[in-house]
């Protein structure tokens, strides 16, 4: 069987030109614009370290986040099948990025803190356990190299 295939396309538009262009690395902003047809825009630009805006989202928050979103879909959609049923999802990721010393960086692990909080009808040693799978089957961590941990935490009401 052939295996599928999905593609996703996106719009990026620097808008950072100040009317110098780049002639010089202080005379543009790293703002940016994405977009996909039909969907709020999302503005972007680099990390502040970076010279970026901190009131715009930047590429790492992002990966953060897309990692953060696949889990959880996952897990839900795990917990369903299963019959657990959630009844919050909050999490709050952490990612580490290490700068080189040419200038470059890499991630270099990002770890998942879902809080969920699970009906006290269903089984909390299969919710805890359904992260594992949900780990393994994201798209995104399937996608990346480097490690993501999951430190869940799960209450009862």
């Amino acid at each position: 069987m052939k295996p599928k295939t999905h593609t996703y396309t996106v719009k990026v538009e620097w808008t950072g030109n100040l009317g110098q262009g780049t002639s010089h690395y202080k005379t543009y902003t790293r703002n940016h614009e994405i977009s996909v047809a039909g969907k709020p825009t999302i503005l972007a630009s680099s990390d502040p370290a970076f010279r970026g805006d901190s009131t715009r989202y930047n590429p790492e928050e992002l990966l953060v986040a897309s990692l953060s979103t696949c889990h959880m879909l996952w897990y839900l959609h795990l917990c369903a099948e299963a019959g657990i049923v959630v009844i919050s999802y909050i999490d709050n990721p952490t990612g580490t990025m290490m700068e080189t010393d040419n200038g470059s960086g890499r991630f270099t692990e990002v770890t998942l803190k879902p809080s969920i909080t699970i009906n006290t009808a269903s089984d909390r040693e299969l919710a805890i356990a359904l992260h594992h799978k949900a780990h393994d089957k994201c798209f995104i961590a399937n996608s990346v190299n480097f490690p993501v941990h999951c430190q869940s935490a799960i209450a009862s009401i």
